[in-house]
């Protein structure tokens, strides 16, 4: 009797902790609390800032052209999309290098981040990747053909949540998981409790176009073992290691900016 008391006992209590982590698991997944705007404003040359009208209500990205070489010439463009801690603002002058490149940059916000409207999830982030791509694909100055999404940590989930609706001519994905359902296990619970569950493996395995993984050998994070099985999965895949963990990744500035230009350079976008 005693015995069934005590198993009964330890099934409420892992019943009630299952229920808070379940409860919980979006504010875990998206500290969107903890992402402030610096009280300065981020100002770059001929920066444009674009309210996204969507399902959530109005979401902020950041669009920043390459300089003109030959006027009226279609020029390709990246989407960035960052991790769940940080906020466009921390990162738009990191990727300014996509300039030189001479590839336009959208940095696109996610819902309740910064100052964007909304809760974030992955349908509603999908649907704000969907109207900035279109966005984008409208603008007189892109090369439709050629356009790029990068996404680093959960902003590759958000990167390949955008390639499974439209036409991604390349994915570039860092630090990156193959799906959300293996971190419940060291929370002791069941996979199909993760509400946003970013298959990126799949979406990976059916991509046609070039995907570039890049992850650090030491991620503490999100384990290196990700970065292996999505590049075994994706058709056209490179896989670069960095011997770095999760939030010094890349260690080497000038290496990455090399790696990623000579992949589009030899994937001709």
């Amino acid at each position: 009797m005693i015995t069934v008391k005590i198993i009964a006992a330890a099934c409420i209590i892992y019943c009630a902790y299952g229920f808070t982590v379940f409860s919980l698991q979006r504010t875990m997944m998206f500290p969107r609390r903890y992402a402030q705007p610096p009280e300065n404003e981020v100002k770059i040359e001929n920066m444009r800032k674009i309210w996204l009208i969507t399902k959530s209500g109005k979401v902020e990205a950041w669009y920043i052209p390459a300089k003109d070489t030959v006027p009226g010439q279609k020029r390709p463009a990246v989407i960035f999309l960052h991790g769940n801690g940080e906020l466009i603002d921390y990162c738009a002058e990191e990727f300014l290098p996509y300039l030189a490149l001479g590839i336009d940059l959208l940095l696109v916000e996610y819902p309740g981040y910064g100052r964007s409207e909304g809760r974030p999830s992955q349908r509603a982030i999908t649907d704000v990747m969907v109207k900035a791509y279109d966005w984008l694909k409208d603008n007189e100055r892109t090369d439709s053909g050629r356009i790029i999404a990068h996404g680093r940590s959960v902003g590759g989930g958000a990167a390949c949540a955008l390639a499974k609706e439209r036409k991604i001519s390349a994915l570039i994905l860092q630090s990156t998981f193959t799906d959300t359902k293996q971190f419940a296990k060291p929370y002791f619970l069941p996979p199909c409790m993760v509400k946003d569950k970013f298959e990126n493996l799949k979406v990976v395995e059916s991509f046609d176009g070039p995907v570039l993984i890049m992850h650090g050998l030491y991620d503490e994070l999100i384990p290196y073992t990700n970065g292996v099985a999505l590049s075994k999965a994706a058709k056209k895949g490179s896989f670069i290691t960095y011997h770095c963990r999760h939030n010094d990744c890349p260690p080497d500035g000038y290496q990455y900016w090399k790696d990623i230009q000579k992949f589009l350079v030899e994937n001709g976008i």
